[in-house]
């Protein structure tokens, strides 16, 4: 319980400096920022598996039936952690489409994506928790997760460009507008404002309201995918929770460019496909866990360096 409280307690610090250093004055945040802002998340989350592997090897924390050493702590967090972090890049895209169809502001964007985010953690770890109660429950719920992961991976494959999404169709903006007046002039970055007596919406909480609703709908995807790596709660929570930290700085580095990865949206779908079969396949054989991050790193190494050199053919054509 007190490496659970100090995790959470670890993650409100982290969230008070990101909201007080980088979001203090709303900005226009350059690619350079973000760089070092994505860097030091991605660092702080490999400086974490040194405390799981301590963790583990010392048995620091309730590991039920199935004990891992350190070693195999640490391979199954990064293997989670990178498998959370690929399937975000999705997310990333849909993100993009939200903010410009709403037309938030560059400088304000990061406020949404930050309160969004928090709203994500809370969400995810109820939905973690829920997740590892069926997992020790029913056994069966196993299959059931892989094949969401497999329809996942399906619907991916034969989605189309993600300009056929449609926030204007998302219901939470009829929900909200139920509750709230809404006004479509943007007031700095302020959630709401105060006409006469009435508290009034502005479209930077609604766009922040279809950020939740869209990350809820992702995370149907990803919390089974973490599943298909390990069943271990806390490394469940820890590696999804640190995927998404980085999310934010990684949407302004990746916001402006991603459409020149064509190929990596195959290289999410191998992926996806892969954790459901491993799933379905899981009370029958047992794939070792280096060979998961094996094949995650290579389908993103592959699907980066065909878009690479697609976009490069073609600027010489």
């Amino acid at each position: 319980m007190i490496i659970w409280t100090g995790f959470i307690l670890l993650i409100l610090v982290l969230l008070g400096i990101d909201l007080g250093v980088l979001n203090k004055n709303p900005h226009n945040v350059t690619t350079k920022e973000a760089l070092r802002w994505t860097g030091l998340w991605v660092s702080l989350s490999l400086l974490f598996s040194v405390f799981i592997y301590f963790a583990y090897t010392n048995n620091w924390l309730p590991q039920g039936s199935h004990v891992l050493t350190g070693k195999e702590a640490v391979i199954t967090y990064l293997t989670g952690y990178l498998v959370e972090q690929s399937l975000s890049i999705d997310n990333i895209f849909v993100i993009a489409i939200i903010f410009s169809y709403f037309n938030i502001p560059q400088a304000n964007q990061h406020r949404v994506l930050f309160w969004g985010i928090l709203g994500a953690i809370i969400f995810r770890g109820l939905m973690i928790g829920v997740g590892a109660v069926l997992m020790e429950s029913f056994t069966w719920i196993v299959y059931i997760f892989g094949i969401i992961l497999l329809y996942a991976a399906y619907k991916m494959l034969k989605s189309g460009t993600h300009e056929s999404i449609h926030p204007e169709n998302n219901p939470t903006i009829k929900l909200v507008k139920r509750f709230f007046p809404v006004t479509t002039k943007f007031h700095g970055d302020h959630f709401f404002i105060k006409e006469g007596k009435l508290w009034v919406a502005t479209p930077l909480f609604i766009a922040l309201m279809v950020v939740e609703t869209t990350d809820i709908m992702f995370a149907f995807d990803s919390i089974p995918a973490i599943f298909a790596i390990t069943t271990d709660p806390f490394i469940v929570f820890t590696s999804n929770i640190f995927a998404i930290l980085g999310l934010r700085s990684l949407y302004f580095v990746l916001a402006a460019f991603i459409d020149k990865f064509e190929y990596l949206k195959y290289s999410l779908v191998a992926i996806l496909a892969f954790v459901g079969i491993k799933m379905l396949v899981s009370h029958q054989l047992h794939l070792p866990d280096w060979l998961s991050l094996a094949f995650i790193v290579f389908a993103l190494t592959v699907g980066v360096v065909l878009s690479m050199l697609k976009e490069n053919k073609t600027k010489m054509e």
